[in-house]
């Protein structure tokens, strides 16, 4: 889980390395990281069920998380971002990582892959 890509610029020529710029993690290995976290009351992770909104990494190394809950009076309300920025936090090239609770649009059972709804038993 320790994937990095160093940033590039556009050239006439392609896309070319930026020569001595830091090598940050790509999205997939961010997810990885996400889905490293679980919902305590079910059984599936997190970017699984859908709660992932938005993984955003700059130039820099920073990463800004959106998600969301299944409910807003949902009990982990104040742990799950907590284990999130943890979880992203400790993959190499991550200089921070802010994550945000959003409420819109609101979550629903749709938002969960199809994997997350055979472990549940919802078809």
């Amino acid at each position: 889980m320790s994937e990095l890509t160093p940033p590039t610029a556009w050239t006439p020529d392609g896309e070319t390395p930026i020569a001595n710029a830091p090598r940050l993690p790509s999205e997939d290995t961010l997810i990885e990281a996400i889905a490293t976290v679980y919902d305590p009351e079910i059984p599936v992770n997190i970017y699984e069920l859908g709660l992932i909104y938005v993984v955003e990494i700059d130039d820099g190394g920073a990463v800004k998380v959106e998600m969301t809950l299944t409910a807003p009076g949902c009990p982990s309300a104040q742990e799950l971002p907590e284990q999130v920025r943890s979880a992203v936090s400790s993959v190499a090239g991550v200089t921070s990582c802010r994550v945000e609770t959003v409420w819109d649009p609101p979550w629903d059972p749709s938002r969960m892959t199809e994997e997350a709804r055979l472990q549940l038993n919802m078809f």
